[in-house]
């Protein structure tokens, strides 16, 4: 069984849904390549809880967790299976690291997980099941959770960090007199991924320019360190989204891509 991918990608807006722009086909192609995978895991900052968990339901709805968007799409579905049993191996790579969890049988999965989902994988032909970001999470504790569950990669488990590169929704309501800030943090955390610096990415808050701007809440750019964690030793592979409403970055990254199989 090959070694199972590793992946952050920005889901922007429920509105990625229906408007692929760059990023869309990009991922389509990446989900081509899944053959030899059984199992999507997603962490999303949609799903926050008071501890870790973990989604074990046989078949988890498609959860329309937002508002004051076009009706449509409150029509789509995602309907690929969960997977109980990997909801096991998830807990126990979990505990093994460390980290108490608990199964969740009735959650459903949120907008961070099936939006991208649906170019990824549009067949829904691979179980996909959550874990919950902890409330009071922070990039070291996200950075961790991704080693915890890295080794589950080769056992045929994708792991999946879904957030957004850049995510300030209060300048979406208005015009951006300098929207080259969001190109500027993007930059930052390209050069850093692309060249493993893992501390600058947990110290981002501190050393990213604009990074506070960028994220006036953590809880989007947490996937990020989780998926960085996930890919251990493994070269990244830039995926350029593009910037949507100015300031909302798509960017995106893999790891293992090439040994997908």
């Amino acid at each position: 069984m090959a070694t199972a991918p590793a992946l952050f990608v920005s889901h922007g807006s429920p509105m990625f849904a229906v408007e692929p722009g760059r990023l869309g086909p990009q991922l389509e192609a990446i989900g081509r390549t899944l053959e030899g995978v059984r199992a999507i895991v997603v962490v999303s900052p949609h799903w926050q809880t008071r501890g870790l968990r973990v989604m074990a339901a046989t078949q988890p709805s498609t959860v329309h967790d937002f508002g004051g968007f076009p009706e449509p799409l409150y029509r789509l579905r995602y309907d690929a299976p969960g997977a109980p049993d990997v909801a096991d191996e998830v807990i126990a790579a979990l505990r093994d690291a460390g980290l108490d969890a608990t199964r969740d049988d009735v959650h459903g999965r949120d907008h961070g997980a099936w939006v991208p989902m649906m170019h990824l994988r549009p067949q829904a032909d691979i179980p996909v099941l959550q874990v919950s970001l902890p409330q009071d999470a922070d990039a070291a504790f996200a950075f961790r959770l991704g080693r915890a569950l890295a080794p589950l990669r080769a056992r045929g488990v994708m792991l999946v960090g879904s957030g957004s590169l850049t995510h300030n929704l209060y300048e979406l309501r208005g015009d951006v007199r300098d929207p080259e800030y969001a190109q500027q943090f993007e930059d930052w955390v390209r050069a850093a991924v692309e060249r493993g610096d893992t501390d600058a990415i947990v110290d981002y808050r501190r050393l990213a320019p604009h990074a506070a701007r960028a994220h006036p809440t953590e809880e989007h750019f947490l996937p990020l360190p989780f998926a960085l964690g996930a890919a251990g030793d493994d070269a990244p592979r830039w995926i350029d989204g593009g910037m949507t409403y100015a300031t909302l970055s798509m960017g995106s990254c893999g790891w293992g891509l090439d040994r997908a199989a």
